[in-house]
């Protein structure tokens, strides 16, 4: 006799903010992992590079609390909207153009030391000279 095969349950996670104002949650694995250094995410998280995973705008389980959005340009002209808490200011996730159908999460928001690591390392020419992505990392200029 044959016995049914249960499906592996997806796994959610949740990303929060700072003060846990807004949170995202999405289920499954990202459909990738990066880190970029161009200048306008050194600004936007206030350091040397952005650590962001990509969910399928399907994998969004739901967003939770008040959320402040700005439309910037990016590097290549194209809009990105960042979204964050009006609280705290933590930039939770953001939406963009140059990614239709997808959302990408700030890994830190997670707050899982084992994440998955960045697979590309964006806009290295930017990037500070002390900060070495290792030699797994795709480098694109």
């Amino acid at each position: 006799m044959k016995t049914a095969e249960r499906p592996e349950a997806i796994k959610t996670r949740t990303a929060r903010c700072g003060c846990g104002g807004l949170a995202i949650t999405v289920a499954g694995e990202p459909r990738g992992v990066y880190a970029c250094a161009c200048q306008e995410c050194q600004r936007a998280t206030g350091t040397a590079f952005s650590y962001r995973s990509v969910f399928i705008d399907d994998a969004v389980i739901g967003v939770e609390g008040e959320r402040r959005i700005w439309r910037r340009n990016g590097d290549a002209g194209r809009w990105v909207e960042q979204t964050f808490c009006p609280t705290c200011g933590t930039l939770v996730f953001m939406t963009g153009e140059g990614l239709p159908g997808a959302v990408s999460v700030s890994v830190g928001c997670f707050a899982d030391p084992e994440f998955a690591p960045p697979a590309t390392l964006f806009r290295a020419r930017r990037k500070h000279r002390w900060f070495d992505p290792g030699p797994q990392t795709r480098i694109s200029e």
